[in-house]
C-alpha cells in the first residue's frame, strides 16, 4: 500500500458542510465493500454498494475522510482493481475509457451516498476511486469485494 509522502492533513469534519441523504445500508444487502487507500492525498473510510429500493447506491461512510486539496472532484467506478498499483506516482493518473465517473463528490467528509445509473454494469468495474478530473490525480482509492 502506498504511503503518503506529504505532510498535509486530510480532512476534517469542519472542510465543508454536508447536505446529504444518510447512509441507506442498514435495511439494503450490500452487494460489493471496499476500504480505500491513500493514492496522491490521504483517504480513508470504507466504501460498499447497496440495493436499495430496485436501484443500486454507493455509499461512503462516516469514517470517509481525503484531502481538501482538490478543486475538481468526482467520485468514479474504475475497471481495474488496484487502481493505485496500476497507476504511477505521485499523481496516479488514469486513462480515459477505464472509468466511469458517477458524481462530483459531495463532501471531503463522512457519510454520503450516490445514484449508481441502471445502464452501469457493475461486473465491469473493480474499484471506487476519488479523482481529480482537472490535474488527473487519483486521490484515493478502494477495490470492490462481493459480499454474501
Amino acid at each position: 500500500m502506498p504511503q503518503s509522502t506529504t505532510n498535509e492533513p486530510i480532512a476534517t469534519e469542519t472542510s465543508q458542510p454536508a447536505a446529504i441523504a444518510p447512509p441507506l445500508a442498514q435495511a439494503a444487502p450490500t452487494e460489493l465493500r471496499g476500504s480505500f487507500v491513500d493514492g496522491e492525498h490521504p483517504t480513508r473510510g470504507m466504501v460498499q454498494i447497496v440495493t436499495q429500493g430496485g436501484g443500486r447506491i454507493l455509499e461512503l461512510d462516516e469514517a470517509f475522510a481525503t484531502s481538501t486539496s482538490g478543486p475538481d472532484l468526482f467520485v468514479i467506478l474504475h475497471r481495474l482493481p488496484d487502481v493505485i498499483g496500476s497507476t504511477t506516482p505521485p499523481a496516479y493518473p488514469i486513462q480515459e475509457g477505464d472509468y466511469v465517473v458517477l458524481a462530483p463528490l459531495r463532501s471531503y467528509t463522512g457519510a454520503q451516498t450516490y445514484e449508481i445509473p441502471d445502464n452501469i454494469n457493475l461486473d465491469e468495474f473493480r474499484s471506487v476511486a476519488i479523482w481529480c478530473r482537472r490535474f488527473n490525480a487519483t486521490f484515493g482509492a478502494a477495490t470492490l469485494e462481493p459480499q454474501g
